[in-house]
């Protein structure tokens, strides 16, 4: 198993070769063909419904040309030729049966489906991120099925709910299988009903190589059927963590979504800290948050938020957002948005009522200076990857510590002072970020950094009211400063949440403007 990891993560480089980081225009793969279209494709008409917004429907969100915000059909396209191409690659290299390596390669991959909170009351639907990624398609109960052939040439098939105009009445309405050719750039289109049909065909005619994971499928019945038509004796293997590889390098497109959700964060951050006042309660923090993203054109947040007053701060991943600010607090506020399917993360830690008390100073003063040696450091020495960074975090946190009296003078050696510094931020510095907040799990963070990964940059500092080993003043004091980084084209490191506010003094300043 491990063997097999290792060669699926040496293609990690070969399927970022094809991301384009100098253009904005994606192209098709010059190597790979498509096939003639099986159905006539039509236009997108003015007056027609789609399952999702486009650009006749939706000028403000979609401009001309775009499938969904950001990103045209032809970068979808080229995405799943990548995909296809690299599988084929890998296992014409790689083969279980060295007699005769597999040439035909079939994907499956589902959306996601509507879940509900209670009867017939839907939670907020958001699409499968793999299957957004390769098809732009945000309809429930669909699947993408992409096939390539010895001779390279690649097709995509969309089974889709058909149009009805009873269930569109309640639900509203749906892309449909004769808009799905051309708005969604595949070759053939189906009702979902007939998926287990083409799928018996296109085995026993193609007899492929099948890919398909199961365990993170939401779409019961076409496990079942996948199941029912394999029946143990045709080997089935997982393409997730070969799509994650593409998805760790942003193209261009991406970039640009990544800026602005993260801009759009950053601004609306800037204006809670503003505004909140003693008094306030976490809960009304969440809702400032909430409004003034989704007031910026944001889909909706990226996760729950932490807003952490006082102690609250001291838990990692306090979402509870229940309790009254007392001025004299800090509050640690962790809040991202969604934009066009891509999100943003970030936290910053400010005083309710405007004012450091001394030993929140120093703290938050040692905080923001390794947090700024950490992103000066990526790509250097001690910061080739992103368990680098975090080792580095541990030793400089224990290091500073020290220096302000939390950490014992005969502590010495860097193993020593990363242990006892890993006990004020016990948690990792950095994660991938990008459709998902914690983005591409899969893509282990001993990865060398390179251009088109986005990152997070995180360390925290958390020390519990009960703990006796250090000052009281300190005790129940927590702190995390978040921002994301883009590694640019040039190798360059650039900082996506820049704009939102995050110097003590530049904090304290913002407080005297609105009183």
């Amino acid at each position: 198993m491990l063997i097999l990891r290792k060669l699926r993560l040496k293609y990690i480089l070969e399927l970022r070769k094809a991301v384009s980081l100098k253009t904005h225009a994606i192209r098709c793969l010059s190597s790979t063909k498509l096939t003639p279209e099986t159905q006539v494709a039509t236009p997108l008409i003015i007056n027609e419904t789609y399952g999702q917004p486009t650009s006749t429907t939706h000028p403000h969100l979609i401009n001309e040309g775009q499938l969904v915000p950001g990103v045209c059909v032809e970068e979808f396209r080229e995405r799943r030729s990548r995909l296809m191409g690299g599988l084929q690659k890998f296992a014409k290299e790689n083969p279980t049966n060295e007699n005769e390596p597999s040439k035909n390669h079939l994907v499956i991959i589902p959306s996601a489906c509507k879940k509900f909170m209670s009867d017939k009351i839907p939670y907020v639907f958001r699409q499968n991120s793999d299957f957004y990624y390769l098809s732009g398609c945000l309809e429930p109960d669909t699947v993408l099925m992409i096939s390539i052939n010895e001779q390279a040439l690649v097709k995509s098939t969309l089974f889709m709910r058909p149009k009805d105009k009873h269930a569109e009445l309640w639900d509203g309405p749906r892309t449909g299988i004769n808009n799905a050719l051309d708005m969604f750039g595949v070759e053939e289109a189906y009702p979902s009903n007939e998926f287990k049909k083409i799928l018996s065909s296109r085995l026993k005619d193609e007899k492929p190589v099948l890919w398909y994971d199961a365990a993170r499928a939401d779409l019961v019945q076409i496990t079942k059927d996948v199941n029912d038509l394999t029946e143990n004796t045709i080997p089935v293997k997982t393409p997730v963590e070969f799509i994650q590889s593409m998805r760790l390098f942003k193209s261009i497109a991406e970039q640009a979504l990544m800026r602005q959700t993260c801009q759009i964060a950053s601004e609306a951050i800037n204006e809670v800290i503003r505004e909140a006042r003693p008094g306030h309660s976490e809960h009304h923090i969440f809702a400032m948050v909430d409004y003034k993203c989704r007031m910026r054109n944001a889909n909706y947040l990226a996760y729950p938020p932490v807003v952490a007053s006082g102690n609250n701060a001291t838990t990692i991943h306090y979402i509870n957002n229940t309790q009254l600010t007392k001025s004299g607090d800090l509050v640690l506020l962790d809040a991202g948005c969604e934009y066009g399917g891509y999100t943003s993360d970030i936290t910053r830690t400010w005083p309710i009522n405007g004012t450091f008390r001394d030993e929140q100073k120093v703290l938050y003063e040692v905080l923001q200076q390794i947090q700024k040696e950490l992103i000066a450091t990526i790509q250097n020495e001690g910061g080739e990857t992103l368990d680098n960074l975090f080792e580095l975090m541990c030793i400089k946190m224990g290091k500073y510590m020290q220096e302000i009296g939390l950490i014992p003078k005969y502590i010495s050696t860097s193993d020593e002072l990363a242990k006892e510094g890993y006990k004020f931020c016990p948690h990792h510095v950095s994660h991938y970020l990008g459709m998902d907040v914690h983005d591409t799990p899969l893509m282990p963070r001993t990865l060398r950094i390179l251009p088109g990964m986005v990152f997070t940059i995180e360390p925290g500092i958390y020390i519990a009211h009960d703990r006796i080993d250090v000052p009281k003043e300190f005790r129940g004091i927590g702190l995390r400063i978040e921002d994301d980084v883009l590694i640019t084209a040039n190798k360059s490191v650039e900082v996506l949440t820049s704009s939102c506010i995050k110097d003590r003094s530049d904090i304290e300043l913002l407080f005297k403007a609105k009183s």
